[in-house]
């Protein structure tokens, strides 16, 4: 018998929502099949079955929540008994006393708060899907740190890094008792100077007749934590400017068929990518995070670019990743595919991690410009206007010309103004001058 559980499948993913059981009690299902669709906050994830067999059991119905480390399934895999779902039953010649009753208990709970880790006792979930990286860190002997669903989110609640927890559990995991010990040392330390000092004591918000209330989707919460963060972490600024792209309108006009006939959609925001990667290579503090704890910058080697997607759901922000390797087709054929996963849902959360830098397009929503709020923990975020023709003046002659609004949003903790606006400057020359980016 074989206990499929689910799986930490990573980005902070605590639960989701099942949307769908492909297969009923009693089915036949095969290894690698999709057993059933799980919403989460992040993505709507295909869960396949890791083994061949009989379902006898299936987890909670469509439309309910599941969470990390609970029963999706039981099924019946010719190999027996599943040993990590057996039950150790108590010697009943040796009576227990009061103290051994509440260690016995003590230790059950444990084990309990322990079945829900993916790495050790869900060896099923973690042949299918990688478990979170906040749930191992590598150490000087290359041993993994394991830590309980539970400790997991009471860190991610209290803004504690979990790979900075010693854990006492067995092989080291990290416990729910030791966040808090680490929780009550951080306050009395060096570190707490990095973590958030106050929170706001929001009130609760009455509603008065006629109003109506209507809960959140999972990604609308996922979105009001990550703004919530960034905001409270990052101070942010913004640097507001414009652009003559009248040359890259003519290019992109003189070239889109040409695009098309190869299947190719050539629109702006692969222009707009390719200039930003070569700005980039010029000033790599773009391309970074703080680490507020340690005090230092990490400076990212790959360049994976965000895209913020408007979907009927909320704001999707899925990356390319090694963006600067790729043509100016290859880039325009990824905006769009991704885009297309984004809206259907069907996005994976590979392409949802690992981002470094973020471009948002006021302009595909008739709008002139805007202040973007960074994606933590990246450093920038460009705003994209709408492009109009305007008159301008050129050679002491006033001329129609299309110009673009852009906007840069950087954290200004380790991004001066002046270094903010060297950037955008290298930004608009290899934008304005389209021959510039099909140059390596």
């Amino acid at each position: 018998m074989f206990n499929f559980k689910f799986a930490d499948i990573g980005e902070g993913i605590h639960e989701g929502k099942i949307l769908e059981w492909k297969y009923k009690k009693g089915d036949k299902i095969e290894e690698g099949e999709t057993l059933v669709v799980v919403e989460t906050d992040k993505v709507n994830a295909e869960i396949p079955c890791p083994v061949d067999g009989t379902i006898i059991e299936l987890g909670p119905d469509e439309g309910e929540m599941i969470e990390v480390g609970d029963l999706l399934a039981k099924i019946d895999d010719g190999e027996g008994v599943d040993e990590s779902s057996e039950e150790t039953d108590h010697p009943k010649d040796q009576p227990s006393t009061s103290e051994e009753s509440k260690e016995e208990k003590a230790t059950e709970d444990e084990e309990d708060e322990d079945e829900g880790g993916v790495v050790g006792k869900l060896e099923s979930s973690d042949e299918v899907i990688e478990s979170s990286q906040e749930t191992k860190k590598t150490t000087n002997n290359n041993q993994k740190v394991l830590a309980t669903p539970v400790a997991r989110k009471m860190a991610s609640d209290l803004d504690i890094d979990i790979n900075q927890v010693k854990g006492t559990g067995e092989h080291g995991r990290v416990l729910k008792e030791d966040i808090e010990n680490y929780k009550q040392s951080d306050d009395s330390s060096s570190k707490s100077k990095s973590s958030i000092q106050s929170r706001i004591d929001v009130p609760e918000i009455k509603a008065y007749e006629g109003d109506k209330r209507e809960k959140i989707s999972t990604l609308r919460r996922s979105v009001v934590k990550a703004m919530t963060v960034s905001k409270q972490v990052i101070p942010h600024t913004t640097l507001i400017d414009e652009l003559d792209v009248t040359d890259l309108v003519n290019f992109r006009n003189e070239h889109k068929e040409k695009a098309a006939n190869k299947g190719v959609k050539l629109t702006y925001m692969a222009f707009i990518i390719k200039a930003l990667t070569k700005a980039i290579k010029d000033y790599p503090i773009l391309n970074s995070s703080y680490d507020q704890v340690n005090e230092e910058i990490i400076y990212r080697n790959d360049i994976n670019i965000g895209i913020a997607v408007d979907t009927p759901d909320g704001l999707i922000v899925p990356n390319i990743k090694n963006a600067d390797q790729l043509s100016l087709f290859e880039t325009a054929n990824k905006v769009q595919e991704l885009a297309d996963l984004a809206k259907e849902r069907k996005i994976q959360l590979s392409d949802l991690q690992k981002g470094t830098i973020s471009i948002t397009n006021f302009g595909a929503f008739d709008a002139i410009s805007g202040t973007p709020v960074i994606k933590h923990p990246e450093v920038a975020i460009l705003g994209i206007g709408k492009i109009d023709k305007k008159p301008v003046v050129r050679n002491n002659e006033i001329v129609i010309r299309d110009i673009l609004p852009l906007s840069l949003t950087f954290d200004h903790r380790i991004i001066d103004g002046a270094d903010g606006g060297r950037a955008m400057l290298a930004f608009k020359k290899y934008l304005k001058d389209p021959l510039l980016l099909l140059m390596n």
